[in-house]
């Protein structure tokens, strides 16, 4: 599979709020010990995993696509329509992400490891 969908990212305006309702409904191990309280959620299904947190810019469920070239695949988003969000950005030495919203306004993330 060229670009996979490795990660998924569910935000509101209360991380802890939704952290503790997912854990709940969905018996998920959320580790919020970073300093952003960004929680790292294992679903513990061998599936894709993700991350739950807050944010002061509003909600979104997204999916994370691994591509090869942020810059490039941003590109080609706007060119078919889409927006960019986010240029690409580093979170770890090891990661690096992008966002952008297709034309229907849905976010949708980019993801490159730095390995």
């Amino acid at each position: 599979m060229p670009n996979p969908v490795v990660h998924f990212e569910i935000i509101g305006k209360n991380g802890a709020e939704l952290q503790n309702y997912y854990k709940d409904l969905f018996e998920w191990e959320i580790d919020t010990n970073n300093p952003m309280n960004y929680g790292l959620v294992d679903t513990k299904s061998g599936g894709i995993n993700g991350g739950i947190g807050g944010s002061e810019h509003g909600a979104y469920v997204a999916v994370y696509v691994e591509v090869p070239d942020l810059q490039a695949t941003l590109d080609k988003a706007v060119q078919l329509g889409g927006k960019i969000l986010m240029p690409p950005t580093e979170v770890t030495d090891t990661v690096t992400i992008a966002m952008f919203s297709d034309p229907e306004n849905n976010v949708v993330g980019l993801l490159k490891g730095n390995g």
